[in-house]
């Protein structure tokens, strides 16, 4: 995935649509997006588009949207646009379902595990690595995840 900064944007733009739509049922913000091109093999014949979305905790369903969209576990070639640095068993899924670049905005310094607590993603026994770029609009990331907490914590 190239790093086209308005590319990115707009990606984390879809996740944290995704992260307010959790919020607003009471569940932790955070939102995900995925997108792949039409055709992995072509790339630049056919335009990327979203092929799967989510927010919080998915305790309802069984398997990711994208897959189910698409067909098929794999999602080669595939960006995933996260709110929020995932969790060790994120990165495991990632790492199975062969995404290609993992794009999230703020580091969760608890339980992330692509730099914070753990390198899940540079473990000696995985058999698939990706392109991460982290950092996109962090502030707002991290902002809602903030006044989510701070909005529990005085009961409102």
């Amino acid at each position: 995935m190239a790093n086209d900064r308005m590319e990115l944007d707009e990606l984390m733009g879809a996740a944290l649509e995704e992260a307010r739509r959790a919020c607003d049922a009471g569940e932790v913000p955070i939102g995900a997006v995925v997108r792949r091109r039409r055709s992995h093999r072509r790339p630049r014949v056919q335009p990327a588009h979203l092929v799967g979305r989510s927010h919080g905790a998915r305790r309802d369903c069984g398997d990711p949207g994208a897959a189910r969209r698409t067909g098929n576990y794999r999602l080669t070639g595939a960006a995933l646009c996260v709110t929020i640095e995932p969790c060790l068993m994120c990165v495991g899924a990632l790492v199975h379902a062969r995404i290609a670049t993992l794009v999230y905005g703020a580091a969760e310094l608890k339980t992330g595990a692509v730099t914070s607590t753990v390198r899940a993603v540079s473990c000696r026994g995985n058999n698939h690595r990706f392109e991460i770029v982290a950092g996109v609009r962090e502030d707002e990331c991290r902002e809602l995840m903030h006044a989510f907490f701070r909005a529990r914590r005085s009961g409102t």
